[in-house]
């Protein structure tokens, strides 16, 4: 789009140029009408030459551009969201991934009683398809100031309400959109890790239930599914390897058409520490039947990055000050 612009503005410049020319030659002084024709045609011929150049740069910018891939299948994409310092910042890392990745569809869901306007007005400069929810977290559910965060499962109310949009989106399509649905693909990303493009087009034509490695987590450089024959036999981890599935939520993406054929799989927002994926997967699919991607499970395309927290001593001493950042910026 940037060259686009640039290619306009000067075209549009070299026009008014050769416009401007022409006039102050037809207003100049007399002189020899020979020769002023000849510095006409001159300067018109060079001018021509430039665009020509130009016109043919742009040709060029245009077939490097990847081609668009017609009847890809849609990656919805499950995002759980809470109102906190670094939430738009969080946000607005993972949409510049988004943008990347052709036929996304960004599901954002928040912890909360109601859509919030920071949420929706960063969603709609975003430039990424995109669907705001909402569900508020039971209070009994909820971490507490000072508990770690392991000690309870969160985004499991979110992710749910997100696959219930998604299975009522699904009921109320029909002909060509109703198919393209069933060959979409749903995946839980968190706003906090980091995911490589490649990623994407790995878990794009999954089946039933793909997965891959994901990097920093469990205490561990990576976790990963453990593959020989094509196959997924065990799981590298180094917590509770007799888990179900244990795998990291960035782990797996799932076929929607196995979501909607299995109404009731969901998120279970009581399960046992390290069990909430295992809560949702037990019910589609077996060990034997998972689809290891990223090279048979051996490279790592996400990784579960966590924000620091941001620390504001300095910002609370300005307070008490009455000296505080002006809080109708928003951060």
């Amino acid at each position: 789009m940037r060259l686009k612009l640039k290619t306009v503005f000067v075209f549009y410049f070299m026009v008014s140029l050769l416009g401007l020319v022409y006039t102050l030659m037809q207003l100049g002084q007399r002189c020899d009408c020979t020769e002023h024709d000849k510095i006409k045609d001159n300067t018109i011929y060079r001018l021509r030459g430039e665009l020509h150049k130009l016109q043919e740069e742009v040709k060029k910018s245009d077939t490097t551009k990847p081609p668009k891939k017609p009847n890809l299948p849609t990656i919805y994409v499950i995002t759980p969201t809470y109102a906190r310092l670094v939430q738009k910042a969080e946000l607005t890392r993972l949409s510049q991934t988004f943008l990347h990745v052709p036929q996304l569809h960004w599901v954002v869901v928040e912890d909360s009683e109601k859509p919030t306007a920071l949420v929706r007005d960063f969603l709609a400069t975003s430039g990424v398809a995109y669907t705001q929810l909402h569900t508020l977290t039971p209070k009994e559910r909820k971490l507490q100031d000072g508990d770690p965060s392991w000690l309870k499962p969160r985004g499991a109310e979110q992710r749910n309400e997100g696959l219930r949009w998604l299975r009522e989106m699904a009921s109320a399509s029909k002909g060509q959109q109703g198919a393209a649905m069933e060959t979409s693909v749903v995946y839980f990303a968190d706003d906090d890790n980091t995911y490589s493009l490649m990623l994407f087009e790995e878990m794009r034509n999954t089946q039933r239930v793909s997965v891959w490695p994901v990097g920093l987590v469990g205490g561990m450089r990576f976790e990963r599914p453990v593959v020989e024959n094509g196959k997924v036999v065990r799981f590298h981890t180094g917590w509770r390897p007799n888990r179900p599935f244990p795998l990291d939520m960035a782990g797996f993406a799932v076929s929607l058409r196995l979501v909607l054929t299995n109404p009731d799989a969901c998120f279970d927002g009581d399960a046992q520490m390290g069990f909430l994926e295992s809560s949702f997967l037990q019910g589609l699919v077996t060990m034997e039947e998972l689809e290891p991607k990223a090279d048979m499970c051996t490279k790592v395309l996400v990784w579960h990055t966590r924000t620091e927290k941001p620390k504001m001593k300095r910002e609370d001493a300005l307070q008490k000050q009455g000296l505080g950042s002006d809080p109708k910026v928003e951060v």
